[in-house]
């Protein structure tokens, strides 16, 4: 179970790292970063689903540099992001990423045996409850995922298009097989 509520974090979390991106991405240069930004949630189509797994190929080999900049985004590698989903059919980098956003808050919610979907809000106040009752657990790692877990429920986004959970179970396969 634990290995399975790390799993879920891990991808709840990058989730959330790529809505934090974004915000800074969109920002004024001279602007203060901001800390939390919401997933702009919206309808997804089949034809974004199809190009954001095309575009993971490109987006890996753009990953260490993403890595390397942070929150400081300078004018070539945003031209760059632009351009990469560009050639995906994206607007700009800013669309993909909110096409990102919300195929990782469906993602989140989907079982990973059964397929099923959950709210991922849902999910993790259960994982909560199942965390609080495991007396197997030790008590420092307890503790650790608990305030993980907190944290997770007060940041996740309930789904606002419950038709993307289709559309990305649809393409699931797909999705998992580009992310891996």
């Amino acid at each position: 179970m634990r290995q399975a509520l790390r799993h879920f974090l891990a991808f709840l979390a990058a989730a959330m790292v790529v809505v934090t991106c974004t915000g800074a991405w969109a920002q004024d240069q001279d602007a203060e970063p901001q800390k939390d930004v919401p997933i702009k949630q919206m309808k997804l189509t089949e034809e974004q689903v199809k190009s954001f797994v095309a575009a993971q190929p490109d987006l890996a080999s753009v990953a260490p540099k993403l890595q390397e900049a942070g929150d400081n985004i300078d004018a070539a590698l945003q031209a760059e992001l632009d351009e990469l989903a560009k050639k995906h059919g994206f607007a700009n980098f800013n669309e993909l990423d909110d096409v990102a956003a919300n195929i990782s808050i469906v993602m989140a919610g989907l079982d990973s045996k059964s397929g099923e979907f959950t709210e991922p809000v849902e999910a993790l106040k259960k994982e909560l409850e199942d965390v609080t009752a495991d007396a197997s657990i030790p008590e420092d790692d307890k503790k650790q995922l608990v305030s993980e877990l907190n944290e997770a429920i007060k940041t996740t986004p309930h789904i606002e298009y419950p038709e993307n959970v289709e559309l990305v179970k649809a393409h699931r396969a797909e999705i998992e097989k580009a992310l891996q």
